[in-house]
């Protein structure tokens, strides 16, 4: 099924249950917004959860919660004070490691919150017949999907010839492993290249740029970098310029910071993967509004695709649109 059909099929169910529920919409409900840290993308997200409820008319007590940093440890300490309030109807959240936060989040789901996973996923993310099945939905971009656009960026750009290297954020995440699976199976089509290795940085842009500078000064080979995420890919691209190789080794960004937009006009990233996380907060209110309404049918799985940054097309305004700004 295709992207705009899944979305059109939620917002028609969505548009055709108003009427059926309109004395409880009246009550109002709560939801609650837990992403998996502070950064561009998660805050961008935000600004679809926001403009969704705006738009939805339905009164609506809206918590949201980010963590400090990235990790069970922390994001499962504020779902249990959210589960604790004992008055939230849908919890909007990116868990943090696709198995350890299954248990947390199946207690949530028992105290009677509906889950809506976005960005990324428990389990292996189906569903419907996956090991993992309370969600009420998924909703994210084909991870797999994206790792394969940056291999198949740097094979371009690099001739089909070249070490590679791909900069991690955390093992057990459910969409980085999927990027760094797509990446390796990209680059498994060019015999002319080689992922000669993947560090983790815990999701700190520091910790990416001393590993990336560390592999930079020993692999004088090196021709290209996959950073994975927000800081994967700022860290990367900040160790290329720090050893003056912009140009000479080329970094895909995954994530449309402004910080990877700013390296992409500077030469040193050469392709910015954007995902569309505003399209994933505001989808995921409408299928909280909808099942509040009694819809039976919402989507399990809801792909919101990608665009693709160079520059180029950096300047088009239907590109640019998808740059993670804030401001």
């Amino acid at each position: 099924m295709s992207k705009r059909l899944v979305l059109l099929m939620l917002v028609s169910l969505l548009v055709l249950s108003a009427p059926m529920v309109a004395a409880q919409d009246e009550e109002g409900i709560v939801i609650a917004f837990l992403p998996g840290v502070v950064d561009p993308f998660y805050q961008v997200m935000e600004l679809g959860v926001r403009q969704a409820v705006e738009d939805s008319g339905v009164v609506v007590d809206l918590i949201i919660q980010y963590p400090d940093t990235w990790g069970v440890a922390v994001q499962t300490p504020i779902l249990d004070s959210i589960v604790a309030r004992g008055d939230v109807d849908y919890l909007i959240t990116a868990a943090v490691d696709k198995e350890q936060m299954v248990a947390p989040l199946q207690a949530a789901h028992d105290a009677g919150i509906q889950i809506i996973s976005v960005d990324t996923f428990l389990g292996d993310g189906d569903y419907v017949n996956g090991p993992v099945t309370f969600p009420l939905s998924y909703i994210g971009s084909d991870n797999v999907e994206g790792g394969r656009i940056a291999a198949e960026a740097l094979a371009e750009n690099l001739g089909g010839e070249g070490k590679v290297y791909i900069q991690n954020t955390n093992p057990g995440v459910s969409t980085t492993e999927q990027r760094s699976q797509g990446f390796r199976e990209g680059v498994a089509e060019f015999p002319g290249m080689e992922v000669i290795g993947e560090d983790y940085n815990g999701d700190d842009a520091n910790t990416s740029v001393a590993q990336t500078s560390a592999v930079l000064e020993r692999e004088a080979e090196l021709a290209g970098i996959f950073g994975v995420n927000v800081f994967s890919a700022e860290g990367a691209g900040t160790a290329v310029q720090n050893a003056g190789l912009a140009e000479v080794v080329d970094v895909i960004a995954f994530d449309a910071t402004l910080d990877a937009i700013e390296k992409l006009n500077a030469g040193t990233v050469s392709l910015v993967i954007a995902q569309k996380p505003f399209d994933m907060g505001y989808l995921a209110v409408l299928a909280a509004m909808a099942d509040h309404r009694g819809v039976s049918s919402i989507p399990p799985r809801i792909p919101t695709g990608y665009a693709v940054i160079t520059r180029d097309n950096v300047e088009d305004p239907e590109v640019a649109r998808f740059i993670y700004n804030v401001e």
